[in-house]
């Protein structure tokens, strides 16, 4: 454990290993009742002092396929850790012309394509049952702020970058890409963007009442265009490179503000899940297995860290 909070956690994805312009400071590897995080958490300081937590979602070298990376416990573990907002990269396909390879997004949607391999609540095989609302799977408040100041730092790159915000993005099972017809499809269902990550993980975060907003990088096109041949890993790592190096930049940029934000005047930006949970766990019984009770504690110890079982349907 850390001796002090770190209020900042960064998930980075096919590419974003590490970040730029942080001192380390320690590196830790919490082992959580889902088990280990993906990778030990790095805790680094920006030179203003700012730490942030940074976790490469796929492990070390890219080691863990998108189906088994576990999400409860990295969430789990960044919640531990004191972490209050997330903000995660992920290379992703795009189904829009206009969203060329290199351009970034901000996603405000999700279509859920996964295929239930992957754990996606932490009640989960629990004697307790919650339903989380998830209207708006990212955190709205938290996107609205970062919008303007991601836009402002790829301007302030001068490679000409674009951002596409207020877009819907579709997460795959994998690890094999699109055929051409589910490509298609998605397109037809109103999707802008296609990935393998962006869940569980925003489910989880949403259950741990943490603030998530995710940043994409477009690698490629997909399946799509008839035109084009179909997506391949070597037409991926040939943007991801570069998108990976301007999410750094965009990172370097926005976490002092972040958390200046955070400790400041605009503090309830990023409360906005808070207590979201309360009405979400169904009322409890002497039913509630007491095990079940101290594992959910580890990352809701607002609702689940006392002994006794509190009646919450009246409250």
């Amino acid at each position: 454990m850390v001796e002090e909070k770190v209020l900042i956690g960064v998930i980075g994805g096919s590419g974003l290993y590490h970040l730029d312009n942080l001192t380390f400071v320690k590196s830790v590897n919490p082992e959580t009742p889902w088990g280990f995080p993906s990778s030990p958490i790095t805790i680094a300081s920006l030179p203003s002092g700012t730490k942030v937590a940074f976790l490469a979602r796929h492990g070390v070298g890219h080691s863990i396929n998108p189906s088994a990376v576990p999400g409860r416990a990295n969430i789990a573990a960044l919640k531990h850790l004191g972490v209050r907002v997330i903000l995660a990269f992920s290379a992703v396909g795009s189904l829009r012309e206009e969203i060329s390879p290199g351009s970034f997004a901000i996603p405000t949607q999700i279509i859920d394509r996964t295929k239930g391999v992957r754990p996606a609540s932490f009640f989960q095989d629990t004697s307790i049952v919650a339903h989380a609302m998830f209207g708006d799977p990212f955190s709205n408040k938290f996107v609205s702020w970062l919008e303007p100041r991601v836009r402002k730092a790829l301007e302030a790159e001068g490679r000409g970058v674009q951002l596409f915000t207020d877009k819907c993005i579709v997460c795959m099972e994998g690890p094999q890409f699109s055929t051409r017809a589910e490509s298609k499809m998605y397109r037809q269902w109103g999707g802008d963007l296609i990935n393998m990550s962006v869940l569980p993980e925003a489910k989880l975060a949403r259950e741990a009442e943490l603030s998530y907003a995710l940043i994409a990088t477009a690698t490629d096109y997909d399946s799509w265009r008839p035109q084009s041949e179909a997506v391949t890993a070597h037409e991926v790592f040939k943007t991801l490179k570069a998108n990976a190096d301007t999410s750094r930049l965009v990172a370097a940029t926005i976490l002092d503000e972040l958390q200046a934000a955070i400790e400041g005047n605009d503090a309830d930006v990023f409360l906005e899940e808070v207590g979201s949970m309360k009405f979400s766990i169904m009322p409890r019984s002497h039913k509630q297995n007491p095990a079940d009770r101290k594992k959910l504690a580890y990352v809701l110890p607002e609702y689940f860290s006392g002994d006794e079982t509190v009646d919450i349907s009246s409250a």
